[in-house]
């Protein structure tokens, strides 16, 4: 069996340093970088420097703040624009839209979060509505318990985090609550966020079995006010139909090939 590669330090803290930036939004000191990564200061100055230069990371008109650049979203954007799967769901993704009149969602399991690809707005202006590029813990979200409930108990407590986070007061923090949640989403066929996300929203979702395991989701999200049990019985059909027609897409596909 071949030996692990070690890693390049130079390339392991370039990488560190920008996944920083991406989960803390905003101009950050270089005091702040470095009490949070421990970085020597000189070298992490070095790094910040070479990043500005580059336009991966982007500084205030002082010069001593920093933060995520223009290159990151350009190679972002490369990455929504040439993913296969954004590109199968997104006929399906519009006609769920346009049948539920409600926001919805196509995001991808990242380690135990949710990363947004894509996300059509509720026709009632619905807001906020979580934009590409967000990511979220799964065990707070439908399309995370439904990539979840996909794997087998075994399996989903290895993922789990010491701790779950809580997001609101309905998140589930208990595993064992989350387990319990999980084997009713196998059950029902489809996974609730009841609130636990966005107060006031409750959202549906269903995992995509275009991959063995599953790592993509779609969701529809409701306000509690225009939710009723016939309400969502009619958002869990549309979530199922949207689901068959990106697997017949996917499917479709893999014969061409």
């Amino acid at each position: 069996m071949a030996e692990p590669v070690p890693h390049v330090k130079s390339a392991l803290r370039t990488v560190e340093l920008l996944d920083f930036f991406a989960q803390y939004p905003g101009l950050h000191s270089l005091t702040d970088l470095q009490g949070k990564l421990g970085y020597p200061k000189s070298s992490l100055h070095a790094l910040l420097r070479t990043l500005v230069d580059l336009g991966w990371i982007e500084t205030d008109v002082t010069g001593t703040l920093y933060r995520i650049g223009m290159r990151a979203l350009l190679v972002g954007a490369t990455y929504i624009d040439g993913d296969p799967v954004v590109q199968l769901a997104h006929d399906a993704l519009d006609w769920l839209a346009e049948v539920t009149g409600e926001t919805v969602h196509l995001a991808r399991l990242d380690h135990f979060d949710i990363v947004y690809l894509a996300t059509r707005a509720s026709r009632h202006y619905l807001r906020p509505f979580s934009r590409v590029g967000r990511r979220l813990p799964a065990s707070t979200t439908s399309l995370g318990k439904a990539i979840l409930a996909s794997r087998d108990e075994g399996e989903v407590r290895a993922m789990l985090p010491a701790e779950l986070p809580s997001l609101t007061a309905h998140t589930i923090v208990d595993a064992e609550e989350l387990l319990v949640d999980l084997h009713r989403v196998r059950k029902q066929g489809y996974a609730v966020d009841r609130e636990e996300n966005t107060e006031g929203l409750r959202c549906f979702g269903v995992a995509l079995h275009i991959s063995d395991p599953p790592r993509d989701a779609i969701s529809c999200s409701v306000p509690i006010p225009r939710l009723t049990p016939e309400r969502e019985k009619e958002i869990a059909s549309c979530l199922l139909e949207a689901r068959e027609r990106i697997e017949r897409s996917a499917m479709r596909q893999r014969r061409a090939y």
